[in-house]
C-alpha cells in the first residue's frame, strides 16, 4: 500500500540547493512541526525516493544530514526513527529550581549563545516573582564567545572559513539570549523581590566548543556542542554553514559530596577553576 507523503510538501525546481538538502529542509520541518512526531518511524528510503523522484543516494545523503543534526535514530533490523525530544533544557529547570531554594544562588554558565539558560531559568524567576521562592540572593554568571572576532566556528561550510555575516548572524541569536537574562534578573532587584540580584556577562574570544553550567558551587552539568552542516538565511540568501547544536548537546551531571577525592566533587572544583580563571583574564565585559 502507497505511503501518503503529501504532508512533505515539493521539491522546488527554482531553489539553486541540491535536491538532498532541499529534501532534509522538507523532513527536518515535518520533525521540529511533530507532523513526525518523536518516536514515530521514518519513510523507507524507497517510498523517499518514488516521493520526490530522486535517487535513493540522494535520500541517503539528506537522511545522514539529520543524523548528524541528531534529529533521528537507526534501529538495527528496524529502520530509522524520529528521535524521541531531548529533555536537556527540561531536566535544567529542577536543578535550577533546587537552587533557588538556598537562601544565596550561584549560578555559572559557559558556551556559545545562553539560549537554553534563558529558558531554563525563566520558569525559576517567575516562581520567585510569584512569591512560591524566596532566596535572598540572586547572582548569575554567563561566560560567551565574543563573535565580533574570527572564530573557528560557526564557519561556511563550502570553505571552513570565518565569516564575519556568520558571526553577525551567531552574535544577532546570543545577544537576544543574554539580553533577556540580564532583563529578567534586573527585573527581580528593580521590584525589590530580592535583596541583591545580579547578572553579570563577560565575552572571550575562545571558539565554542562545550557547555557548563554549575549551581550554587556543587552541581554541573557539561556537554560538548556537536558541529553539523545546515543551511540559514543571511542577507536574504541562504547559505550553508558549519553550525553548533546546543540545544542537543549531551549533558553530564557530577556532584560535590563528601568525598573529596571521588570524580564528582574533582569535576566541579576543576570546572569552577577554570571558569573562574578565564572570568578573570581573558574575558571582557559585555556591553549591551
Amino acid at each position: 500500500m502507497a505511503v501518503d507523503l503529501d504532508f512533505l510538501g515539493d521539491l522546488d525546481p527554482d531553489d539553486s540547493r541540491q535536491a538532498s538538502q532541499q529534501i532534509a529542509n522538507l523532513l527536518r520541518a515535518a520533525i521540529l512541526t511533530k507532523k513526525l512526531p518523536p518516536g514515530v518511524k521514518l519513510p523507507s528510503q524507497r517510498d523517499l525516493a518514488d516521493r520526490f523522484n530522486v535517487a535513493r543516494e540522494t535520500i541517503k545523503r539528506a537522511i545522514e544530514a539529520l543524523r548528524a543534526e541528531r534529529l533521528i535514530v537507526s534501529r538495527q533490523g528496524s529502520g530509522i526513527y524520529v528521535r524521541a525530544q531531548t529533555q536537556r533544557p527540561v531536566e535544567l529547570r529542577p536543578l535550577i529550581e533546587a537552587a533557588f531554594e538556598h537562601p544565596h544562588v550561584a549560578i555559572d554558565f559557559a558556551g556559545f549563545s545562553g539560549e537554553t539558560l534563558r529558558d531554563a531559568i525563566a520558569e525559576a524567576l517567575d516562581m520567585v516573582r510569584a512569591g512560591r521562592s524566596a532566596p535572598e540572593t540572586i547572582a548569575v554568571r554567563v561566560l560567551i564567545c565574543d563573535m565580533s572576532v574570527p572564530m573557528a566556528l560557526p564557519a561556511l561550510a563550502t570553505t571552513g572559513a570565518d565569516d564575519p555575516a556568520v558571526r553577525k548572524r551567531a552574535e544577532r541569536i546570543t545577544r537576544r539570549a543574554i539580553d533577556g537574562i540580564i532583563d529578567q534578573v534586573q527585573e527581580l532587584a528593580d521590584l525589590g523581590l530580592v535583596k541583591s540580584a545580579t547578572a553579570e556577562v563577560r565575552m572571550h574570544g575562545i571558539a565554542p566548543s562545550f557547555k557548563l553550567y554549575m549551581f550554587n558551587g556543587r552541581e554541573a552539568f557539561f556537554g560538548f556542542y556537536p558541529v553539523v552542516t545546515r543551511d540559514v538565511t543571511i542577507g536574504g540568501e541562504s547559505v550553508e554553514i558549519f553550525d553548533l547544536m546546543g540545544r542537543d548537546a549531551t549533558l553530564f551531571h557530577y556532584a560535590v559530596d563528601d568525598d573529596e577525592a571521588s570524580h564528582g566533587t574533582q569535576f566541579v572544583e576543576s570546572a569552577r577553576l577554570w571558569f573562574d580563571s578565564v572570568w578573570n583574564s581573558i574575558a571582557r565585559e559585555y556591553r549591551s
